[in-house]
């Protein structure tokens, strides 16, 4: 069997919105640090997404952008993933997620989603099988890393099938 990782990044601290469209709000000063800090824990958790899938909201592509640097620092001649931008992510729910992840080659062994709240902590609480799940909510802060891995191919991910076996909240 291959074992399947998936990566949930809620995307850095956005500017406070203003007069301008939510679609387009940038990261903040400190979520330009703290996607940083989300990159290079990756790195030091040696987890390399094969592909990424990442809202086209201008905020998570920041968070992506930020991240990527550390994980090209990091990846050691290794090719850097596919990048693909649905604009299913951005208003999408949990739904929408497990959709993306269906359509998914069985080549891709570690996906890394960059999303927005409530659907990145939504989806990492529908994830945890029955020994995990608390009944408790736990929200991803911003620039919230939840990893899950499972046997299952990616047509077969649903809710209960993924172990939590990290998680982190980058700073930096």
């Amino acid at each position: 069997m291959t074992t399947r990782t998936l990566i949930l990044l809620r995307h850095a601290k956005a500017e406070i919105p203003g007069d301008f469209d939510d679609y387009d709000r940038a990261l903040s000063e400190r979520g330009g640090l703290d996607a940083d800090a989300a990159g290079a824990w990756l790195v030091d958790e040696r987890l390399h997404p094969d592909l990424v899938i990442c809202s086209p909201a201008k905020r998570t592509r920041q968070t992506w952008q930020n991240a990527a640097i550390a994980l090209a620092q990091g990846r050691s001649g290794q090719p850097a993933p596919e990048v693909h931008y649905p604009d299913s992510l951005y208003l999408g729910r949990s739904g929408e997620v497990f959709d993306l992840l269906h359509e998914l080659p069985d080549t891709v062994r570690t996906v890394l989603v960059v999303g927005h709240n409530p659907t990145m902590s939504e989806v990492s609480a529908l994830l945890l099988p029955d020994d995990q799940y608390t009944g408790t909510v736990v929200e991803m802060k911003t620039s919230g890393i939840a990893v899950h891995t499972g046997d299952d191919p990616w047509t077969q991910v649903q809710p209960g099938s993924m172990r939590l076996v990290r998680s982190h909240t980058a700073r930096g």
